[in-house]
């Protein structure tokens, strides 16, 4: 069994939830916590109970960007023309350019306040 934990607002986690997935969503939910930055359990806890999720930067979290994006890439480069890529290989590129997106958005927001 395992060890029981007290997370930061010192309440005990001791409630185990699990669901099932299929192989192809557990791969999607891999590729998403792992381009968050956070644990699993907390991504996952910030999902269900509709807490804002941010990514915490770093090398780690680039380094998985440039995997996948590599990954991608592998993918795209051995499609024929013209044949449009499948849900699967364009899922987590999307979810990069959100990631993308948001960080150049809070930029944005952030110099915005130096300026005045």
């Amino acid at each position: 069994m395992s060890e029981r934990r007290c997370d930061m607002k010192n309440r005990w986690r001791n409630v185990v939830v699990a669901f099932r997935m299929s192989p192809q969503e557990a791969e999607d939910l891999n590729v998403k916590v792992a381009l968050s930055g956070l644990s699993k359990q907390d991504y996952l806890i910030d999902c269900c109970l509709k807490h804002e999720i941010r990514v915490v930067c770093g090398k780690k979290v680039a380094k998985k960007m440039q995997v996948y994006l590599e990954a991608i890439l592998e993918e795209l480069q051995f499609m024929e023309e013209g044949v449009v890529p499948e849900e699967e290989i364009l899922a987590p590129l999307q979810h990069i350019l959100e990631i993308l997106n948001k960080d150049e958005e809070k930029e944005d927001l952030d110099y915005g306040k130096d300026i005045i």
